[in-house]
Parts: C-alpha cells; structure tokens; sequence
C-alpha cells in the first residue's frame, strides 16, 4: 500500500485522452484533458490491469496524486472512475513479472505533444502528436531534452511494439530528422582500451 493517503490529495479531474505505455507495451499512464490543459498522469504498471478494465479513452476520472519539482506530471496514488471504483497504488508487486513481448525494429517521426516523465519527474521520453510513444532512458534523455520538448520536430529509431492501446518505441537513434539521427547511447569503452 503507498504510504501516501490519497484522500489527503486534492483531485484533480479530467477525460482520458490516451493511455501511455512503457517499452513493455504496459500502461504507466495516461493524458488527461482539464479543459483546454494536457495532463499527465504517471502510474505504476502494476496499476495497468485495473485501469485498462475499468478506464478507456473518453471517460472522466479524478485523480489523487503528487506533483514532482520541475516537471509537467502528476504521479498518481489513486484514480477514480465515474461510477466510483477507486484504483489505488498498493506499492510495488516485487513477485510481478513484465509481460514476454516480441519487439521488432521500428521507427517514428514527427511532432512532440508532451514529454513524458517518470514518477520523480525524470525526463524519460515524448509523446507524439500520432499517438507514438518514444522512450528514452532517464541519463540519455538528459542529452537530447531539446529532442523532447512539446513543439520538436523528432525522428526515431528503435525496437519496439505495438498493442491494441498504442504504439511504443524504445528509442536507440534520435535526430531531428530521419537524416540525422544518432545513437542515445555512446558505446561504452572495450576493457583494456586506453582512453584518449
């Protein structure tokens, strides 16, 4: 159970525009429209069952969470449906396992709507105005942010997949265009090689 009494939150209510999905083709989120805002709502994958059977796109929901410095997210302790079922974070299952997925080689280009964040309000990727979801690891991420801010222009290149709630992509090249792109990640030195 998450030590945070949701109860103790204000609510914050919206309509789910779309589900987020993480490189495991698992729900750890959604965007929610307040009006003429977009919202982000982090939740924990374990939360995916429950939100995905009792949420779809277009409903209303409250949400009771956090706000982390410096990030444009809320990190969800409970999300209520309109009926009244309350979907709560219990914490962590530690005996839970990511579901086995096939990832093929894909790639994305175009317009970042938001940029997603982690439950701490580490930048970890974008949303694409198609519905794509890029996702970027928390230290590579920090080397192209500009690649990942609303308005950028983006191209992108990966593994990944893609699910009756959305396409994701666990980006391994990104660019400005799909002329430039460049690996996330620098190699890491071979053992033994000497360092210029």
């Amino acid at each position: 159970m998450h030590w945070i009494d949701p109860d103790s939150l204000p609510e914050v209510a919206g309509i789910i525009e779309r589900f987020v999905l993480n490189p495991h083709g698992e729900v750890d989120g959604f965007v929610m429209r307040d009006g003429h805002n977009a919202i982000l709502v982090h939740t924990p994958p374990q939360m995916d069952g429950e939100l995905t059977r009792h949420l779809k796109p277009g409903d209303k929901v409250g949400v009771h969470g956090v706000r982390p410095r410096g990030a444009k997210l809320l990190a969800a302790i409970s999300v209520s449906t309109a009926g009244g079922r309350e979907i709560v974070d219990q914490g962590p299952d530690h005996d839970r396992k990511h579901p086995k997925v096939t990832r093929a080689a894909m790639s994305a280009d175009g317009v970042v709507a938001l940029s997603l964040f982690g439950p701490k309000g580490e930048l970890r990727g974008a949303l694409l105005s198609d519905g794509t979801v890029l996702r970027v690891g928390p230290k590579e991420a920090k080397h192209v942010a500009a690649l990942l801010a609303p308005g950028a222009k983006v191209a992108a290149r990966g593994d990944g997949l893609e699910t009756r709630l959305g396409r994701v992509i666990q980006v391994r090249e990104i660019g400005s265009g799909p002329e430039r792109l460049k690996a996330v990640k620098t190699p890491k030195p071979r053992e033994g090689a000497r360092a210029a």
